[in-house]
């Protein structure tokens, strides 16, 4: 079966793993800590990317494949947080200029990381930006556009994630992974499926925002409410050129509720040592949600780390969130 019309090929895959050779780093998978020493769950800790969070792998592919003249016109994009970040680092790593739409009510820690990597933030609000995405704002201005959910070479960067899991973990039967505009599991699927098309892809959302899972369920593109912790997906909306390739390529849509989303922060946090943002949480609250009969050996991609202290201190600190432990059935 041929492509959908915006969905990388194993070629444009391949092409991104060379251009980012040297930019990001290969991360490890690592278990997922338990007291009975399981490792049926493995994490690939995307935070320990150069910006805390795995958009520098799609942004720079993007950015690296434009002309001189286009990256020289600066860079824009619309993000919560992380894709600015990476669209700034990239700008600088360039030698151009990056600015972004930004919700009002982004999280401060990256409205200021992306100032620090030298990014112009736009803050508007998400009903704004939303029709900004919608009606294509971007084709009025001077800037070079990375869109985040629908460019190939956005998709065909964070596909080298694919790429990496296969060749550390040759035997794994499910990948969980976050969904926002669904641009990173667009990419992993295509590798995954591409190469072992028996391979699971899980894709995991919270329960308060929800879109693809209203879009797989009605059979074409949604929207749905959104309020949820999990800011770095907060996408109410699956753009069809999206949901074209998305429906090649996940086999499962699994809803996480806010609840379970703070107890494997937690317990990322106090086992696994690591610090996660919301979204980060989803895929392996998600896997320690479901039977290990049914998953398998697990990799589930811990997306980024760009969380605001007083959150993290938060949730770590109250008493009535207790760490996530998997289902043992």
């Amino acid at each position: 079966m041929a492509n959908a019309k915006n969905q990388p090929s194993l070629a444009d895959i391949h092409a991104a793993a060379v251009r980012l050779r040297d930019v990001v780093v290969r991360t490890p998978l690592v278990p997922l800590h338990s007291y009975d020493n399981r490792r049926d769950i493995l994490l690939k800790p995307e935070l320990l990317q150069p910006i805390g969070s795995f958009k520098l792998r799609g942004i720079f592919n993007a950015v690296a494949a434009l002309s001189s003249e286009a990256r020289a016109a600066g860079l824009s994009t619309t993000s919560s947080g992380n894709t600015a970040q990476a669209l700034a680092w990239s700008a600088r790593y360039f030698g151009t200029s990056a600015r972004s739409l930004m919700p009002v009510n982004a999280p401060q820690s990256k409205v200021d990381a992306f100032r620090n990597y030298g990014g112009e933030p736009v803050l508007v609000s998400r009903e704004e930006l939303f029709a900004y995405m919608r009606d294509h704002g971007w084709e009025a201005e001077p800037y070079s556009f990375v869109h985040p959910w629908t460019e190939r070479d956005v998709m065909a960067g964070n596909g080298t994630i694919g790429l990496e899991i296969l060749e550390d973990c040759p035997n794994v039967q499910s990948i969980f992974v976050p969904v926002g505009g669904g641009g990173l599991i667009g990419g992993i699927g295509s590798a995954v499926k591409a190469m072992r098309p028996d391979v699971r892809i899980i894709a995991v959302e919270p329960e308060g925002c929800c879109a693809l899972k209203a879009s797989f369920d009605a059979g074409r593109p949604m929207s749905a409410p959104c309020d949820t912790i999990c800011d770095g997906v907060a996408v109410p909306l699956v753009v069809p050129d999206v949901f074209e390739v998305l429906s090649r390529v996940v086999d499962e849509v699994v809803l996480v509720s806010e609840n379970d989303v703070k107890s494997a922060m937690k317990r990322l946090g106090l086992r696994n040592k690591l610090i996660v943002e919301g979204s980060a949480a989803l895929a392996p609250a998600a896997a320690m949600r479901m039977a290990q009969a049914e998953r398998g050996l697990s990799v589930c991609i811990v997306t980024g780390g760009s969380i605001d202290p007083e959150l993290h201190a938060a949730i770590m600190g109250d008493p009535t969130v207790l760490p996530l432990e998997p289902v043992t059935a």
